[in-house]
């Protein structure tokens, strides 16, 4: 299974918001602490927002936040929202396909691990991403008193 840059870096930009979620935070923000190409995660967030994962606001206080709360938005969604089809096997999804003869079978792999990864990452929450993150971060050092 191939996973995009998009998905990638959607996914990156959410976990970012999901840190800031008093304010908004800029492309450019998002770009420079995640390392990301800016034009390229311009478009990324244009396809977040369009599926309602982000939501905007312009002017001189402006920036994105997420669309929808992080408990509620899957890595699932992220895939979807800029990937289109989970799996493709050369421009066709695994439900189209039928193979004859000696191959019948395979088309039936492909959809099982379509199944396994759509559970696994719709199984997956920002949230929870962000917890995981926070509970294996060492604690910050205290000073000798």
């Amino acid at each position: 299974m191939h996973i995009s840059a998009k998905a990638d870096y959607a996914a990156r930009a959410l976990l970012e918001l999901a840190c800031e979620p008093s304010r908004p935070l800029t492309c450019e923000a998002i770009a420079s602490s995640q390392g990301i190409p800016f034009r390229f995660l311009k478009s990324v967030v244009g396809d977040l927002r369009r599926a309602g994962l982000v939501r905007s606001q312009r002017g001189c206080e402006g920036g994105y936040w997420l669309g929808r709360p992080a408990d509620e938005i899957t890595l699932l969604d992220v895939s979807r929202a800029v990937d289109g089809e989970l799996l493709t096997l050369r421009g066709a999804v695994p439900g189209d396909l039928d193979y004859p003869g000696a191959a019948a079978g395979l088309p039936g792999v492909y959809r099982h691990i379509e199944a396994d990864v759509a559970a696994l990452l719709g199984g997956t929450t920002v949230a929870a991403l962000l917890a995981a993150e926070a509970r294996e971060r060492p604690p910050a050092h205290q000073g000798a008193a």
